[in-house]
């Protein structure tokens, strides 16, 4: 938990009025990252129990005067993001829109006149 609030601190502390958004593996990191006052909450390649589970105690943190946003992310793909939009998560994130996009080679020629 140290290296987490010392993070948060640290940032706050050099940066005030950011939002501080922490990527979590783990309730645990979560519970953390609470304690620490995130603004967001980035839950990394859990899966949906662990992700419930996770929503629940973040939802269920009461911060003076701000409500911590919730992030879902890692797995997400086109056959996963309907179930993982009914968790209640704030937003879903899709790595696989730029690390598995299928390229297409183009080049340019420029002729001069």
């Amino acid at each position: 938990m140290k290296d987490i609030v010392s993070a948060v601190n640290k940032i706050r502390k050099y940066r005030p009025g950011v939002k501080v958004e922490v990527e979590c593996d783990t309730i645990k990191q979560a519970g953390e990252a609470l304690a620490a006052g995130a603004d967001i909450i980035m839950l990394d390649n859990m899966g949906p129990e662990t992700i419930k589970k996770a929503i629940r105690l973040i939802r269920g943190h009461k911060h003076p005067g701000k409500a911590v946003e919730i992030e879902i992310s890692g797995g997400v793909n086109i056959n996963t993001v309907e179930k993982l939009s009914k968790l209640g998560a704030d937003r879903i994130s899709v790595g696989a829109l730029t690390h598995s996009a299928p390229s297409l080679d183009i080049s340019l020629d420029i002729k001069n006149p």
